[in-house]
């Protein structure tokens, strides 16, 4: 009898001790609160990144590789150290979208393409699990037609609130020529940050056919200094 009402206590005192489930206001909230506190800690970097085209229609291929230096303020510079493959994808595709970037991150553009309230909706779909980490699952959707904004889904690391992996299409067409694009980033923790890995994108553009586009992320180096010393507390504290 005794074990019996002990078994019982034991249950109560479980389940009464165990997390509410989170709902999708609860994630973005705490989602944005961590993002802050990384953003505040940020204090730049340098890394390395491998871009790869190809187009199989046309037999084009063309690498390069790049070194990268991230200041405090999120604005990138760009340096290349090896490319090989067509000249006119390297030229006109490639070296485009480097300096796109660079332009965009210059201008502090950043606010305009995050992934908070304020530029999307958000509804949860359920759980997943990214490089073996278990996190949530939301379905994103632009609340302008920004080819720069993502419509499709967002996986946040369950313990960090990070994104950890982002999946869709741009919200507005890039161009006639592309029929459709669909991109998949992959984020990993580096020190206190959570930085890109991997992208993938694929792109059906008329005349051309199908196109792919990968970019490796690699050798990063934290100013580690300064991040340590602002280093973000747990969001879920």
């Amino acid at each position: 009898m005794f074990i019996h009402f002990l078994l019982l206590a034991l249950a109560s005192a479980t389940s009464g001790s165990a997390a509410a489930p989170l709902t999708a206001e609860q994630i973005v909230d705490r989602m944005v609160q961590a993002d802050d506190q990384r953003l505040a800690a940020f204090a730049g970097y340098t890394g390395a990144r491998h871009y790869h085209f190809e187009n199989g229609s046309f037999g084009k291929r063309a690498d390069v590789t790049v070194r990268v230096l991230c200041d405090p303020t999120g604005a990138r510079t760009f340096d290349v150290v090896e490319e090989s493959g067509s000249g006119f994808v390297r030229n006109k595709v490639i070296r485009r979208m480097i300096d796109a970037e660079r332009e965009a991150s210059e201008k502090g553009e950043h606010q305009q393409t995050r992934i908070i309230p304020g530029n999307y909706e958000f509804r949860l779909l359920g759980s997943g699990v990214v490089a073996g980490r278990p996190a949530y699952v939301l379905e994103i959707t632009p609340r302008t037609n920004n080819k720069y904004l993502v419509r499709g889904r967002i996986w946040v690391d369950a313990e960090d609130f990070a994104i950890a992996r982002v999946e869709g299409t741009p919200a507005k067409s890039i161009s006639f020529w592309v029929r459709s694009v669909h991109i998949v980033q992959q984020y990993n923790r580096v020190g206190p940050l959570w930085l890109p890995v991997t992208n993938e994108s694929q792109a059906k553009v008329r005349i051309f056919g199908s196109t792919e586009l990968k970019i490796d992320y690699f050798d990063y180096v934290l100013n580690t200094q300064q991040a340590r010393a602002r280093a973000p507390a747990n969001p879920q504290e």
